[in-house]
């Protein structure tokens, strides 16, 4: 998977956004301005692809338990966040794209009303 494979998808999820809310290599992606992936860029760069992503806590523990490439990544809650080293080649593509449509459903869950109802 390639980072602007990764931004497309990303961009197609609805009203979804992506910046660099906290330095020029950590690109975010907003679902109604709450985050639902992040991806450091200078990692891609060097070859180490990865990206952190929501995550339901009872799902969190079972991925990191069957895959080697999913773990705590640091500065997000261990408990929500995973990070996903796409570097590896340990999952294919479709299943990380499974992996993204489950954070951006987590964070669409986790809504006040009044958000969900203003993205239907």
């Amino acid at each position: 998977m390639h980072i602007e494979q990764l931004r497309e998808y990303c961009l197609s999820k609805k009203a979804s956004t992506e910046s660099f809310p906290f330095d020029e290599n950590t690109l975010v992606f907003k679902v109604l301005n709450k985050m639902f992936l992040m991806a450091p860029l200078d990692k891609w760069e060097k070859g180490e692809a990865a990206i952190t992503l929501k995550c339901d806590p009872d799902y969190t523990i079972e991925l990191r338990e069957q895959y080697e490439s999913i773990y705590a990544g640091p500065y997000v809650s261990n408990k929500h966040w995973n990070t996903i080293a796409i570097h590896k080649n340990e999952l294919k593509p479709q299943f990380i794209l499974e992996l993204i449509d489950h954070s951006d459903e987590m964070v669409v869950k986790g809504m006040t009303k009044k958000m969900r109802e203003s993205f239907q």
